[in-house]
């Protein structure tokens, strides 16, 4: 099964998908708007990777506590899991656009570059956060 990954901000949406067997996160692309924009976009995602979980960063404070963004976010989660058959969790994002910026930065893309996909970097390392964590609770 593969899981999406999603960065939700104020003006984009980071998408990102794992492999069929749900190891690995890779960036697939960035949706302008809010998510309730976005919905062709995302019926084709789900029908051409057979989604089976959504991951939502989560937007918590440092002191690990949910403000506003994260009840904005909250919300676009239920909307979408009322519209499409898919569970839907959430993931603490706490630094994912930072860290982001930080790896491509090392990577050598450029700051014009790094403006248009950071997003999806940023969902990726949600995803594969995600997918890790997992992977760790399984082995237990």
């Amino acid at each position: 099964m593969r899981v999406m990954g999603l960065d939700i901000g104020e003006r984009r949406i980071g998408v990102a998908i794992s492999d069929p067997d749900g190891k690995v996160a890779t960036p697939l692309t960035v949706l302008d708007g809010p998510l309730s924009a976005c919905t062709g976009a995302m019926d084709h995602i789900f029908e051409d990777y057979e989604i089976g979980l959504v991951v939502l960063g989560l937007p918590l404070g440092m002191s690990g506590q949910e403000g506003p963004q994260a009840a904005r976010v909250r919300a676009e989660g239920e909307a979408l899991a009322d519209r499409l058959p898919v569970r839907v969790v959430y993931h603490d994002e706490r630094l994912s656009s930072a860290q982001a910026e930080r790896v491509m930065a090392q990577s050598g893309v450029t700051s014009k570059k790094r403006r248009g996909s950071v997003d999806m970097v940023a969902a990726a390392i949600i995803l594969q956060s995600y997918l890790d964590s997992s992977a760790e609770e399984n082995d237990r």
